[in-house]
């Protein structure tokens, strides 16, 4: 007779999911904003890790306005897998930064591949300051990594060939 074996947990492996996310649908075009994301577990303030967080706050940013488009949150998780990534870099797409607390040597190139800039900040920094300050960049002259991120949004919009079709070929 068979009987099943006892499975050691130690060696399976804890895949995060993606347990909740809320998209604002506030009617705007946000297609032309920068998009930015926030490792916070109370939507107020930068306090977590970026392979830890349990919570990501993503928002649309331009000079003018800075509008909360998404929330992401995390399952839990028992070890420092690398499995916890992979999600947490999906719910990015489209960001061009993540604020953060930390972030650790493996998540940093993953995040840098994908083209989101990791930015360190204290603990407990306030998001609507971030933001703030974000749009004063914006407005004054942005930084070396802002404008290479600004550079690296144009390279990829999807809708630059339609502009250009629309605009003609000529030889």
């Amino acid at each position: 007779m068979w009987k099943p074996q006892a499975v050691s947990t130690r060696w399976l492996k804890v895949m995060v999911e993606l347990t909740r996310r809320l998209r604002v649908l506030d009617g705007a075009d946000h297609s032309t904003d920068l998009k930015v994301a926030f490792a916070s577990s109370d939507r107020k303030h930068v306090n977590q890790h970026f392979g830890s967080t349990s919570c990501l706050v993503i928002y649309a940013v331009s000079m003018d306005q800075a509008s909360l488009i998404s929330v992401s949150e995390f399952g839990d998780f028992k070890d420092s897998s690398e499995d916890k990534l992979p999600i947490k870099l999906q719910a990015l797409k489209g960001c061009i930064a993540v604020y953060c607390r930390a972030c650790g040597a493996s998540a940093l190139t993953q995040l840098l591949e994908q083209g989101v800039q990791p930015v360190k900040v204290s603990d407990e920094a306030i998001i609507a300051e971030l933001l703030e300050a974000l749009q004063m960049e914006l407005r004054e002259g942005p930084s070396n990594w802002l404008a290479r991120a600004i550079q690296l949004q144009e390279d990829v919009d999807p809708e630059r060939f339609g502009s250009m079709a629309s605009e003609g070929w000529e030889k």
